[in-house]
């Protein structure tokens, strides 16, 4: 039995595309061990056959040394095991992987998950772009087997580096049959729910979000599940707002768990925006996929991966105003026109089966297998 050991610096809790690469594996015979680290306190154990879950504890959890530490202990955690592939997910977990596949004979595969030098973060701190890119360009060069999230970043990578990319794109399970917890209802009260689900960063349109609701907090609620950089801004903002009854934070909730929230939304909010790196620029975000699935109609922001999606599958509608104004109008006309809403609703009964994960993996078979 050929085993695998995949990489990834985050908790393993909200992760669901390296899940699903694990399936994957597990499904073609692998034994795989997954690698993270421990944020959260719990943690599902897992069940399944032939998967170890490996998460590490550091006494940094943040910066250059938090990234130093991780890429130490994986070295050498990895350096004494035998063992055919190491996956890596994307750039921070790379430099370890790389030297562990030089000390044996293993298979490095490459995920990128998105444009990491490219990131809101790096652009504006050029010093440590540069080593990040520095990383990147050693090593990228040389890898043989690597795969990303959309066209664009693979045109990118394969242009800057002569790496040939694969693209395995962000789409969940196809769901048959939705269900609903029902506690985005509890708290509407009979207003509309429009939700964002996702990484809580610059960039994303929840400042201008927030700000838009409060000009209609009487007939819809803003739902935020997920956490990031600037939540404690975000709540500091509702908070100033006395909008506390009508925007509410869920935090990361286990992606087995999530679609029972989903499905409740009225709208589901996209809204990246230009100005803040390529890395948004190419972006073909994983809730895009998530609201499809659960049948909820989108609106997304003008950026071409979004407006791909959007208009050609006809599920939801983009925009690239996005004054408080123009956004509550927006979401009021929508939410009130009942014939584009049950048009959305029959394309995305339709798009759903296309885009879904018993398509996409097929993809991996050329990676591990060719």
């Amino acid at each position: 039995m050929k085993k695998v050991f995949i990489a990834v610096t985050n908790d393993l809790l909200t992760d669901q595309r390296v899940f699903r690469t694990v399936e994957f594996l597990l499904e073609k015979g692998f034994r795989v061990t997954l690698i993270g680290r421990k944020l959260q306190s719990t943690y599902p154990k897992s069940v399944k056959e032939n998967l170890t879950i490996k998460r590490f504890r550091l006494l940094f959890n943040r910066g250059p040394l938090f990234y130093l530490c991780f890429n130490l202990r994986l070295f050498f955690y990895l350096l004494f095991r035998r063992k055919n592939y190491l996956l890596a997910n994307d750039l921070d977990t790379l430099l370890a992987n790389y030297w562990a596949s030089k000390f044996s004979k293993a298979v490095l595969v490459y995920d990128s998950h998105e444009l990491f030098t490219e990131v809101p973060e790096l652009i504006h701190r050029p010093k440590i772009q540069k080593k990040w890119e520095k990383i990147e360009a050693r090593i990228l060069p040389k890898i043989k087997n690597a795969y990303t999230v959309c066209q664009p970043i693979a045109d990118y990578y394969t242009k800057k580096y002569g790496t040939p990319f694969k693209v395995v794109r962000n789409l969940p399970h196809l769901i048959s049959e939705l269900h609903s917890n029902n506690l985005l209802k509890e708290k509407a009260h009979g207003r509309k729910i429009i939700l964002y689900q996702g990484a809580l960063n610059v960039g994303r349109g929840l400042e201008q979000m927030i700000d838009a609701i409060k000009l209609i907090p009487d007939q819809v609620i803003f739902v935020i599940i997920g956490d990031g950089d600037i939540t404690e801004k975000l709540k500091l903002q509702v908070k100033s707002l006395s909008l506390e009854e009508t925007v509410f934070f869920l935090g990361r909730i286990p992606f087995k768990e999530l679609s029972g929230y989903t499905s409740q939304a009225d709208l589901g909010i996209s809204l990246e925006q230009l100005g803040f790196g390529l890395s948004y620029k190419y972006s073909l975000p994983n809730k895009l996929f998530d609201y499809i699935q659960s049948e909820v109609p989108v609106l997304g922001s003008n950026l071409s991966g979004i407006r791909s999606i959007i208009d050609t599958y006809k599920t939801g509608m983009t925009t690239q105003d996005f004054t408080p104004e123009k956004l509550s109008e927006t979401i009021l006309d929508i939410l009130q026109d009942t014939k584009i809403l049950q048009e959305w609703k029959h394309n995305l009964q339709k798009a759903k089966k296309e885009l879904c994960w018993e398509n996409e993996k097929q993809i991996l078979e050329s990676v591990f297998f060719d």
